[in-house]
């Protein structure tokens, strides 16, 4: 799966010439795509202000991409493709009709397929929104706005995924119950209430007879009597309350109703929040260039940002083609092997242009081993 690397350089000629031979490089070597990557003018402020402008963005883009992370691994549990779970998306999507189709194809694969879609199309196209957050605003004021929204989405997510998780948990306990073996699981669909006889002076007891020792206890039951010590026999007698058994079904329907609602809610949900905290993400990443920018080249404010994708399996040499092109800008810096998994990308080792990673790897379904 391919993955995004955000890089700014300054416009200065040498760097411009340089864009100019990446751009063709990448073109003839097929080493990824490049996009220019629009950031519109922000108010800089203070060099004080925006060193610690740059901490905080640190700290609240690798809390972002956890957020992400998190979000997506919910989805992909509470989606997750078996028979049951199909008809509940189906129902939460308003398929009223058969799920065939459905149950061939995994919701969840679909949907993360159509959702990197239209999350690559808001990278590669991206526009800063100015309503949600207006470049008038300072850098700090615009940073908070994204924090809060970041943690207003995970507390909400907690509290979600708790109710949810509790309610699916007290619905299996009752169905484990339900279809256990003959000791523990209800009979009312094998009984009738008129075969249970509870008076003053005479109960019902249900026995459970395993069926090699069936015709034994054929044979010895009726010699049975009520001077019998308790628990003698080898045979399991059981409590047993048709009411009580009903009740439970009810229970169970209910539960099962009302986590057909809540599955279709919480996806819902779910879809919604990671699709907004993914381009609030991105506006963070944009913010970081920006800052980077100023505290690297200076001012005025004059660089150019660029969104590049790639694969793994090509990225280290477009990583060497970039330090090879952009060396001009600090001959000191070294650009070493990092993994493409760590937030911020380039930033973990020094490199002569600014750089930050876009991962994409949580929307990637893991394939059951075969072995």
């Amino acid at each position: 799966m391919a993955d995004f690397w955000l890089i700014s350089v300054p416009l200065d000629k040498t760097s411009l010439t340089s864009v100019e031979k990446l751009k063709r490089t990448i073109t003839k070597t097929h080493l990824g795509s490049c996009w220019k990557f629009s950031i519109p003018d922000l108010k800089v402020g203070i060099l004080d202000s925006l060193v610690r402008v740059s901490d905080d963005l640190l700290k609240l883009d690798a809390l972002t991409e956890s957020l992400i992370k998190k979000t997506c691994q919910c989805l992909k549990e509470v989606m997750e493709p078996t028979g049951v779970k199909v008809q509940e998306h189906d129902l939460a999507n308003g398929d009223h009709g058969t799920h065939q189709k459905s149950a061939a194809t995994s919701p969840l694969k679909t949907y993360l397929a159509s959702l990197r879609v239209d999350l690559m199309n808001r990278v590669t196209k991206f526009q800063w929104d100015k309503a949600k957050y207006p470049t008038a605003l300072p850098l700090s004021t615009l940073t908070d706005i994204i924090n809060k929204e970041i943690s207003q989405v995970e507390t909400e997510l907690r509290s979600r995924a708790t109710a949810y998780n509790s309610l699916k948990a007290s619905l299996e306990s009752l169905e484990l119950n339900l279809n256990g073996n003959l000791q523990t699981r209800s009979l009312n669909d094998v009984l009738r209430k008129d075969d249970l006889v509870v008076s003053e002076y005479l109960t019902t007891l249900l026995v459970v007879v395993s069926r090699e020792k069936y015709l034994r206890w054929e044979k010895s039951y009726e010699s049975l009597s009520e001077f019998v010590v308790p628990r003698s026999s080898r045979f399991i007698v059981r409590d047993y309350s048709f009411d009580e058994e009903e009740r439970k079904q009810q229970e169970i329907m209910k539960l099962s109703v009302h986590k057909k609602d809540q599955y279709g809610i919480f996806v819902r949900w779910l879809k919604v929040n990671f699709t907004q905290v993914f381009i609030a993400w991105i506006h963070l990443k944009a913010l970081r260039v920006f800052v980077e920018s100023v505290l690297r080249y200076g001012l005025p404010v004059n660089y150019q940002a660029l969104l590049l994708e790639t694969d793994r399996k090509r990225s280290k040499k477009l990583k060497e083609e970039l330090s090879s092109l952009f060396v001009h800008l600090d001959p000191t810096a070294s650009m070493k092997e990092v993994s493409c998994d760590i937030p911020g990308l380039c930033q973990q080792e020094y490199s002569s242009y600014i750089c930050f990673h876009i991962g994409t790897s949580m929307l990637e379904i893991s394939e059951p081993s075969t072995t």
